[in-house]
């Protein structure tokens, strides 16, 4: 058989395929959670991510259009979603824009006290995380963001709001810099979904 990072032998002989099969098992540490949430709730885990991500961000990323992209999933997979979260009165559109075919959503009451109840899914996850070293979780967040935005630069991730791709970031010889909050930028400073992101052109 040919080479494989799924192969516990390959994995033995380079440290990339144990890494790789390790964010593999994290992600399906994540899945199991969030499927555990919906199965409570009567949602699938993509309404309730699409519930959480609402709540958090600003009107022009909630729209069709863009929670296609931000999930890697097609407008109409996006739309049925929205049907669904609309008739069980969690959200709300806003066609205020001036194409009526165009709409933003926003929570309805009922929303926002659902994702109250429902983000913290990852509790779990979050607690043995917590539980690591100080400098354990920086190197861990540096070697994460880092990989983000090479997979955004290679076109795998179609999405990304960090640091890195944003025409305020300056990377100096020896650190980094944000031109728009005019500050030097530690480790723990950088951000991977920044509310003031302006991608570079």
């Amino acid at each position: 058989m040919n080479k494989s990072v799924f192969n516990p032998e390959d994995q033995q002989r380079n440290l990339s395929s144990k890494i790789i099969a390790g964010l593999e098992r994290i992600s399906e540490v994540f899945k199991v959670l969030l499927w555990e949430k919906a199965k409570l709730v009567g949602l699938s885990p993509i309404q309730i991510q699409l519930l959480i991500f609402i709540a958090y961000h600003k009107q022009e990323l909630r729209t069709v259009s863009h929670l296609a992209k931000e999930f890697n999933i097609t407008k109409p997979t996006i739309s049925d979603a929205i049907k669904v979260l609309t008739k069980k009165d969690l959200i709300k559109k806003d066609h205020s824009s001036s194409d009526n075919r165009s709409y933003s959503i926003s929570l309805s009451t009922s929303g926002e006290e659902l994702v109250s109840e429902i983000q913290d899914f990852t509790s779990p996850l979050e607690t043995q995380i917590n539980n690591l070293k100080e400098t354990d979780l920086e190197g861990l967040f540096e070697t994460l963001s880092a990989l983000i935005f090479k997979l955004n630069q290679n076109g795998i991730l179609t999405v990304q709001r960090t640091c890195y791709g944003c025409s305020f970031f300056k990377k100096n010889e020896t650190s980094n810099f944000c031109k728009l909050l005019e500050k030097e930028l530690t480790t723990n400073d950088i951000r991977l979904d920044c509310p003031e992101f302006v991608e570079k052109v």
